[in-house]
């Protein structure tokens, strides 16, 4: 008797202490909510995207974006962690809590909008044609019938596919995990050209030899960089966007950008 009378108040107890960790899970923050507390965020990003965020020759992180959010982190109170995702899983990764910035040459677009909030733009750029410097082809038209590489879940591939004849005309439009897949399935012969962000091609080709390649006059138009957040953290945003223009006012924006991009 005394036997089942213990194994009742243990029952009891397991019962009591499942609903008290019930009630405390419940007052738990979900994923990404903002809290007045937290001072530590992380910076989703490719580590491939040079010169905006990319591994150097130590294989440390480095680039125009990893400054400048190390200055805004410092102006906001609070430390920023990088954090290499796979691209094409970035708003996924955003909006599950894993990360707090997308923010690595995170272009502004409509489709993107619908998921994210975008920080002010921090810099211009544009989806360039790039071919060998050894090719015949001078135009868009002339890559009818060729194979054209592109990086996956890119905003080069969404510029690409807003004009449906373009892509309907090649002979294959070949998606590549990172932007240095792509420029090598170039220069191995197997793609004809590819279509890139500006800022990554010209770093990229200035590192290779400016001569190998020929960059086509007509591109898919002009684009701006911002920083995408959850569309919880407006507090969050503002404090990025009151740094953003601090930054701007006192000239170290102006510094940042000079030691990056100061010959083009």
């Amino acid at each position: 008797m005394k036997k089942f009378k213990a194994m009742k108040l243990l029952v009891l107890l397991l019962t009591v202490l499942t609903m008290a960790s019930g009630c405390a899970d419940s007052k738990t923050a979900s994923p990404g909510k903002e809290s007045a507390e937290k001072t530590s965020y992380t910076m989703g990003l490719d580590d491939t995207f040079a010169p905006m965020g990319f591994r150097d020759e130590k294989g440390n992180l480095a680039g125009f974006d990893i400054d400048l959010a190390n200055e805004a982190a410092k102006r906001m109170g609070v430390t920023i962690n990088f954090q290499p995702i796979d691209w094409t899983m970035k708003e996924t990764e955003l909006n599950a809590g894993n990360i707090d910035f997308i923010w690595n040459g995170y272009t502004i677009t409509d489709s993107r909008k619908e998921k994210v909030n975008f920080s002010q733009t921090y810099l211009e750029n544009s989806q360039i044609i790039v071919v060998l410097a050894g090719s015949d082809v001078k135009t868009k038209a002339e890559l009818a019938g060729k194979s054209v590489a592109v990086q996956a879940e890119s905003s080069a591939l969404d510029a690409v596919n807003t004009d449906p004849d373009f892509v309907s005309s090649l002979k294959e439009l070949v998606e590549f995990s990172t932007n240095n897949e792509a420029f090598m399935d170039v220069e191995a012969g197997r793609s004809e050209a590819l279509v890139v962000d500006e800022v990554l091609a010209r770093y990229y080709m200035k590192q290779k030899g400016q001569e190998k390649y020929r960059v086509l006059e007509e591109n898919f138009g002009d684009e701006e960089y911002a920083v995408g957040v959850r569309k919880s953290d407006t507090e969050l945003l503002k404090k990025l966007n009151d740094a953003f223009d601090q930054m701007r006012s006192d000239g170290t924006y102006e510094k940042i950008y000079a030691k990056w991009f100061s010959e083009n």
